[in-house]
């Protein structure tokens, strides 16, 4: 029979002393190992700068578990509608692909760049919609 273990206080902190993140990491990224073997996590950043080395368009991202996620890709207002978010996401491809990756997912909403990845390649793979209020969370992925 497994011991009786004392109860949990649950705590809400929203400054906490230390990093809790780091432990709450800890414990899952044991789980995870134990259950697929090591992450093998590398984050993934990439600059878009103009001649003054000023960042004016970016990806950041992270591979592990043999995939790609983009967490933010952004172009500032002067650059758009120029090509450098697709030369940003294609060359994201090539590292995702060069680390060994499957494909790539990532999550828009709909007043930023569903389109925009649709027309890269991209299937859409899940959606909420009102999140935030009057727009639409987008799920997207693709397979190399």
């Amino acid at each position: 029979m497994p011991d009786v273990l004392p109860p949990l206080l649950l705590e809400e902190v929203t400054q906490p002393a230390a990093d809790p993140f780091a432990v709450l990491n800890a414990m899952l990224s044991e789980f995870n190992i134990e259950q697929v073997g090591p992450a093998n996590h590398v984050p993934l950043w990439l600059f878009a700068r103009d001649p003054s080395g000023k960042v004016q368009g970016g990806v950041r991202g992270q591979t592990y578990w043999s995939w790609c996620t983009i967490d933010l890709l952004s172009v500032a207002e002067p650059y758009r509608r120029q090509g450098i978010g697709s030369r940003l996401l294609a060359k994201t491809e090539e590292i995702a692909r060069a680390r060994g990756c499957v494909g790539i997912r990532l999550d828009t909403t709909s007043f930023q760049a569903p389109d925009f990845y649709q027309r890269h390649g991209y299937t859409e793979f899940g959606r909420i919609e009102d999140y935030p209020p009057g727009h639409t969370r987008h799920w997207f992925m693709k397979r190399f």
